[in-house]
């Protein structure tokens, strides 16, 4: 199959259609040439589609866990570590006075209206005084000279290494359940307090995204480390597939998004 009809065959979405034919020919034409090259940032579901169809890819949005990340290739004789830190994704350290004067929503507005686009800004990690930013590299200068202030906050801009990011750790509410099998829709129901037939139910009217993508299949196995979120409902994360108890059943551990 040809990747035009591989894409097609991912997404009915124009947007996303063209967003992945860009990015399969800018990585791919790298790869060719032997040289470094990057995307601009994606989305969770961005990057699970790409990957579907350019394995050999890999991602990075700053720090490890970040949501939203570029995908990148690399010649084997770039050093990768080095290339986190000093390439295709730059972070900008935003300092304000007043405690807790800037929300999400103000750093993204001034952003915009500094003209940047949303898919040239990763994640915003917000703190009381301060928000670590990380964008494309090649804004960076732009922005240190014109992103001045968000909401009514005056802000102070410097550039520092990903490495020094202050990303505080997202909370999980860790859960131990046994469910009869590692079914999605009894996952579902033991995180959710739901009946079975009400969790297959959800999966089966599309509400339910694993590992960020639509999965329709209620009996499908999830595994370590695999995201499940229901819309409506919320996210968990399998953090680790337990033994049999007893009584047969499947022990989980579960961490819930707060």
């Amino acid at each position: 199959m040809d990747r035009k009809k591989q894409i097609a065959a991912l997404t009915d979405d124009e947007g996303e259609r063209l967003l992945l034919a860009q990015a399969c020919e800018r990585l791919t034409r790298a790869e060719q040439r032997g040289i470094p090259a990057a995307t601009v940032f994606l989305t969770p579901r961005e990057q699970a589609l790409l990957r579907q169809l350019l394995p050999q890819c890999r991602f990075w949005g700053g720090t490890p866990d970040a949501e939203r990340a570029v995908a990148y290739w690399l010649p084997e004789y770039e050093d990768e570590d080095d290339y986190r830190e000093n390439g295709p994704v730059a972070c900008l350290r935003a300092a304000f006075f007043e405690e807790n004067a800037v929300g999400h929503r103000d750093m993204l507005g001034a952003l915009m209206g500094c003209g940047i686009r949303r898919e040239a800004v990763g994640d915003l990690c917000l703190q009381p005084r301060q928000c670590d930013l990380f964008v494309t590299a090649e804004l960076a200068p732009y922005l240190l000279d014109n992103l001045t202030s968000a909401g009514r906050a005056h802000l102070t801009l410097t550039r520092i290494a990903p490495s020094q990011a202050d990303r505080p750790p997202q909370a999980l509410q860790e859960l131990r359940v046994t469910v009869s099998s590692p079914r999605l829709d009894s996952v579902i129901s033991a995180a959710f307090h739901l009946s079975r037939g009400s969790a297959a139910d959800a999966v089966a009217a599309g509400r339910v995204n694993l590992n960020d993508l639509p999965c329709l299949k209620p009996d499908r196995a999830v595994q370590e480390n695999d995201t499940v979120s229901v819309r409506g409902l919320g996210k968990l994360r399998v953090l680790a597939l337990g033994g049999l108890t007893k009584k047969g059943r499947l022990a989980l551990t579960l961490g819930k998004y707060l």
